[in-house]
């Protein structure tokens, strides 16, 4: 691997630990979580980070995540609360550290020294410098109560920048220093450097301070040195208090604060690599990590019991374009399937038939396991609009809840990448526009704290994401009238109230009464509807004066392959996703209103289409004809077609620019007889013939 893919791969982490950051100080901040456990995942991300950025000699970022990990460590050990203000500094640092990655990415960005300087010194407000005297700790401390530290400094430690006397005062902030004894070990004269380390360390330190946070002081020299901490007897009291567990002795030891996660890793590489079947608590007595004796009480604490290791998940970063590789290829080898199938068909050998079924069914499992690797849970992008809903409450002043379902609800990732702006979007203008403030809500007799629900769910083959609030409903006659100042609409013409809501995704539109740093400048949602309709998805409105708004979003669950349908008018073969076709029937001129194109289905009325008409095919019409009953949400209608050719899989791909403009065609796939099948916008089409039938009914 080289250092750019390293580096990639740094960022990449970095992201996913700030993101993982957010969430847990926004859970801690709602209420919603165990603090203790989100703040020991909070500590670990930043201490990860700086660890990380420090291997690549990212200075700046190592300096300004000590200081967050300094504070961290305090809350941690229980000496800070981690209250409001905490988590809003936290918020900050962790927006500030973003910033720091995403200038990695994009150099040509500088770095905000102004605002790391102030966070800094926001930080250095939760530090105390000052050393703690010896009559600080609560508890009088026996000589056999006390940290014994043995500390050999390597030759290189000056080089490397590094002060031994200020590790010395910081870990007096820590508790008091004793018996420091300097045991200097001078080469010969002839080989002596001035600008070598030749110093060893013995002393004891009186402190309630855990082994870790004693470790973490010579983090940055435990490369080149050798350092060694014996706990106090109050550490193996600690542990032969514990009940009994069913835990191994490394894990045992670290949780009783007896050995850093660093020891146990090293005693398990050196287990490893001399010898396996060396018990490991002599590894740790060897390496001077711990006693013998608290090893045998550690052992003493376990279970009887064989200790079978647990079957945990396992992840493998994959690169997006591999996966995307990959996509194409099973592509391409359902198409070349399909010209198979065909002639395979045409060759009347039942054996061959039977053979070539079992590789469509694989074939079939391969497809879905192609695409199920790029299925990642909507969640994803629900939780970074958590931080966007707390910003912007605190911003206008309103108290707003967030409720969240179905965030586990999977969707292709290329997708969920392209939903975050339009969510966005929605999620502001509810706060800003749909939910009232504090005053207006109590004189309306609501809540005074607005309610923003977001939720996800599969449905018929494809997802569909809620976004509600209980605010103040959109005003229809407004919007009809913004509509007619900017000439949207004429002022005679007639809509239905749901054709009304749409005018709001008008390039331009607004109805806001004032601009805000937020909303109100007319754009925005003419580009979520944009967006969304290049993800072949559509988006619905729905609304009540004083109730609140719902914006509906329905996407297909990805953009790659399909189930599919194929049927022909006039020889121009047509692919309908299979998921939305309800049933097909024989299509009766005798059953068809003369004046209006529905007819009666078992008592129900089906608008219907004749593609033929629509797409202006030509060719006489056919004797017989057929209607495909499809559905899509709440919706029916019938497409009148003239053959009905069976189920297929169907590549997806897309048209070309200059026909991404046409209106019911989604784009095309490629048939195993080597023709081209135009896929169907069925949205598109059945919101067409709802809109042509209800329009009849009126005249």
């Amino acid at each position: 691997m080289d250092m750019t893919q390293a580096r990639s791969l740094f960022i990449d982490e970095a992201n996913s630990l700030l993101a993982d950051m957010e969430r847990f100080l926004l859970e801690i901040e709602a209420g919603d979580a165990t603090s203790a456990q989100h703040i020991d995942a909070i500590f670990r991300a930043a201490h990860t980070i700086k660890g990380s950025a420090g291997l690549f000699g990212f200075d700046h970022i190592v300096a300004f995540t000590h200081n967050v990990e300094s504070v961290l460590d305090k809350v941690r050990s229980g000496q800070l609360a981690l209250d409001g203000d905490l988590i809003n500094l936290m918020l900050q640092c962790q927006d500030h550290t973003a910033s720091l990655i995403r200038q990695l990415e994009d150099e040509s960005s500088g770095i905000d020294l102004v605002t790391g300087t102030a966070l800094i010194k926001q930080l250095h407000l939760y530090l105390d410098p000052a050393p703690v005297v010896a009559a600080a700790p609560t508890a009088v401390l026996t000589d056999t109560e006390h940290w014994q530290l043995d500390v050999h400094y390597g030759e290189d430690v000056f080089r490397d920048g590094m002060d031994p006397l200020s590790q010395l005062h910081y870990l007096q902030s820590l508790g008091e220093l004793q018996q420091v004894r300097l045991l200097p070990h001078w080469p010969a004269p002839a080989a002596f450097d001035p600008e070598s380390c030749y110093l060893q360390l013995k002393f004891e330190l009186a402190s309630t301070a855990s082994k870790q946070q004693i470790a973490d002081v010579f983090e940055f020299v435990q490369d080149s040195s050798k350092v060694q901490i014996s706990p106090p007897q109050q550490v193996k009291a600690s542990l032969a208090a514990l009940p009994t567990v069913d835990e191994k002795l490394g894990t045992l030891l670290v949780n009783a604060g007896a050995v850093t996660e660093r020891e146990l890793q090293s005693a398990l590489s050196s287990q490893k690599e001399h010898d396996n079947n060396q018990a490991l608590g002599q590894v740790l007595v060897d390496q001077g990590a711990v006693s013998s004796e608290m090893v045998a009480v550690a052992l003493d604490k376990q279970k009887a019991t064989e200790h079978k290791r647990p079957a945990d998940f396992q992840f493998l970063k994959v690169e997006a374009r591999k996966l995307d590789e990959l996509i194409n290829l099973v592509g391409e080898l359902v198409t070349a399937g399909a010209g198979i199938d065909v002639l395979v068909q045409e060759i009347a050998n039942e054996k061959l038939k039977e053979s070539f079924s079992v590789l469509t069914g694989l074939l079939e499992q391969i497809r879905d396991g192609a695409l199920g690797l790029r299925m990642v849970q909507v969640g994803e992008s629900f939780s970074r609009l958590r931080r966007i809903v707390r910003d912007v409450s605190k911003e206008l002043g309103k108290d707003i809840e967030l409720t969240v379902e179905g965030a586990d609800t999977e969707l292709d990732k290329s997708m969920v990448e392209k939903l975050s702006d339009p969510l966005m979007h929605i999620v502001r203008n509810a706060l800003d526009h749909g939910i009232e403030s504090k005053e207006l809500r109590l004189y309306k007799g609501k809540p005074a704290q607005g309610q923003l629900k977001l939720s996800a769910c599969h449905e018929a083959g494809s997802v569909v994401i809620e976004i509600a609030d209980d605010g103040a409903g959109l005003n229809i006659e407004r919007i009809r009238a913004k509509a007619i100042e900017k000439n949207i609409i004429s002022a005679d013409q007639e809509l239905a109230e749901e054709d009304i809501y749409k005018l709001i995704f008008a390039p331009g539109f607004s109805t806001a009464a004032a601009v805000t740093n937020l909303s109100g400048r007319g754009v925005g949602m003419d580009v979520v509807k944009r967006n969304i309709e290049e993800l072949r998805g559509q988006i619905q409105i729905s609304s009540v004066p004083d109730q609140g708004t719902v914006f509906r979003i329905r996407l297909p669950l990805t953009l790659a392959i399909i189930d599919g349908f194929l049927v022909s008018v006039a020889g121009t073969h047509l692919v309908l996703p299979l998921n939305m076709v309800q049933e097909c029937i024989e299509f009766q001129m005798s059953q068809q209103d003369n004046e209006r194109n529905y007819l009666d289905l078992r008592g129900e009325v089906l608008p219907f289409i004749r593609l033929r008409q629509l797409f202006e095919l030509a060719g006489p019409p056919q004797n017989r004809e057929n209607i495909v009953v499809v559905q899509y949400g709440k919706h029916r209608a019938g497409l009148v077609v003239d053959h009905l050719h069976g189920e297929l899989q169907a590549v997806i791909k897309p048209l070309n620019t200059l026909f991404r403009s046409l209106r019911g065609i989604g784009g095309y796939t490629i048939l195993g007889s080597g023709n081209v099948g135009l896929i169907l916008d069925i949205p598109q089409l059945v919101q067409f013939a709802t809109t042509l039938e209800n329009q009849s009914f009126v005249h």
